[in-house]
């Protein structure tokens, strides 16, 4: 598989999602609340994940085990969308409870855990980490 634009726009988006959720969290806890900072971030985050969501929705790899070329780690999509949707529906309902849980855990589930499985040597993205690194020693 090589780098394609649309691998590309994937990558961008989650590596933006990754480094906008925390930010947006922070931005709500503590003392201090920023809700501006939190808001910005939290639509940023959100619509980055969006764009993570659909575009993976395009890229197939035929290499591992898959269905038609989709693999098990595509089932985050639709996990992806289902947090999205209960987020939003619980910040609309006024439940600030259930919409923190809500984005927290697809933060951890959708950008943490598939980075690390983004990142397995046997993986794309993987190989190019884990090859460079193992390059330089």
């Amino acid at each position: 598989m090589q780098m394609s634009p649309l691998i590309a726009v994937h990558m961008s988006a989650a590596l933006g999602a990754l480094v906008l959720g925390p930010v947006a969290i922070w931005a709500r806890k503590g003392a201090v609340l920023r809700p501006r900072v939190h808001r910005a971030f939290g639509y940023g985050f959100a619509t980055l994940m969006l764009a993570a969501a659909i575009s993976s929705a395009f890229i197939r790899d035929y290499g591992l085990l898959n269905v038609h070329g989709y693999t098990p780690i595509h089932l985050l999509i639709p996990v992806t969308l289902l947090g999205l949707f209960n987020g939003f529906r619980a910040l609309y309902l006024g439940d600030i409870t259930r919409h923190r849980k809500t984005m927290a855990s697809l933060y951890l589930g959708a950008c943490v855990t598939a980075g690390a499985f983004t990142l397995l040597p046997s993986r794309y993205l993987g190989q190019l980490v884990w090859g460079q690194w193992l390059g330089l020693l």
